[in-house]
């Protein structure tokens, strides 16, 4: 049977966490999540578009404010939400993430791709770990650009040569190893948590447009927005995986989740098959080790 928002259960009492809600994909599950009950978090590093977009969904929604290029900024969010809710955590939705964008790095020094896209939320997870409720729920945004990427683990931070895209995929591809890892963890370790990883397909958000503005070029920003109209599913469509993964009780913790149609680009959510580079175990292990060391971020599991 085809899924589809609804099929969402009663959420209320639950507690959600999305990063990067200010907008598209994130704003989109915020909306269905809240939509249903769930007291939902908007974790987002322009406090003002947060509000904005809190008040477009209305109650059960709050925000605050989340820089995950600063590790500083991660473990400030994480300490004061779980003082302020020690009841804990259901679902936690790495969605925030920057694509193709000119070199830079992150207050830590980390290339930013790889910072923001995976280190910034390995750290946001390991520190949110204590607060996770039983059966917990860990979701993860990748891309199908995770299949053209390769973890450099000789040269994560792409010092020895800096090529936009392939930082992409490598960062994209980084997301699915930490996912699968994070449940093989989980799992050995005796708990119950779910880690799910989920992918939009082709849909139309502001990603896209980034990586164009920051270098200034009209003709790749004219094209991206000519491309979205076109081709892409909506946000709303986009979110669809991210919302089968938090809230169907079938889905078992260490899928995939995208878009069935077109080649995985659009249409109803479902289950697909990771690249083999992401169920790599020996690689998960060693990114997962490196990122500890990087991040400072140690799990209970």
């Amino acid at each position: 049977m085809t899924w589809s928002t609804s099929q969402i259960p009663d959420l209320t009492g639950r507690t959600v966490i999305i990063t990067g809600a200010n907008s598209g994909i994130g704003l989109e599950a915020a909306r269905v999540l809240a939509g249903h009950g769930a007291a939902v978090t908007l974790a987002v590093r322009d406090e003002g578009r947060g509000q904005s977009a809190a008040a477009s969904i209305g109650s059960q929604v709050e925000v605050a404010r989340l820089d995950l290029a600063d590790l500083a900024s991660v473990r400030g969010f994480a300490s004061t939400w779980t003082q302020a809710h020690p009841d804990g955590l259901d679902v936690l939705v790495n969605n925030a993430g920057v694509m193709a964008i000119p070199r830079r790095e992150t207050v830590d020094g980390f290339e930013m791709q790889l910072g923001t896209n995976h280190l910034g939320h390995f750290a946001l997870t390991g520190l949110l770990a204590d607060a996770l409720r039983p059966a917990a729920r860990v979701v993860t945004v990748t891309s199908g650009v995770h299949r053209m990427g390769r973890v450099d683990l000789d040269d994560l931070q792409s010092r020895g040569g800096y090529q936009k895209w392939r930082a992409y995929a490598q960062s994209k591809l980084a997301n699915l190893l930490f996912s699968l890892e994070l449940d093989r963890r989980a799992h050995v370790g005796g708990s119950d948590l779910r880690s799910i990883a989920v992918h939009p397909g082709y849909a139309a958000t502001n990603l896209q447009r980034v990586g164009p503005s920051m270098e200034g070029n009209r003709v790749a920003s004219v094209a991206v927005g000519l491309a979205n109209r076109l081709f892409a599913q909506s946000a709303a469509a986009g979110a669809g995986p991210t919302l089968m993964a938090a809230t169907d009780p079938d889905v078992p913790g260490g899928s995939f989740l995208g878009p069935t149609g077109l080649g995985g680009m659009r249409g109803a959510p479902g289950y697909e098959v990771p690249s083999e580079a992401a169920r790599d175990e020996q690689v998960a292990q060693r990114l997962w080790a490196a990122s500890e060391e990087l991040t400072g971020v140690a799990y209970p599991w």
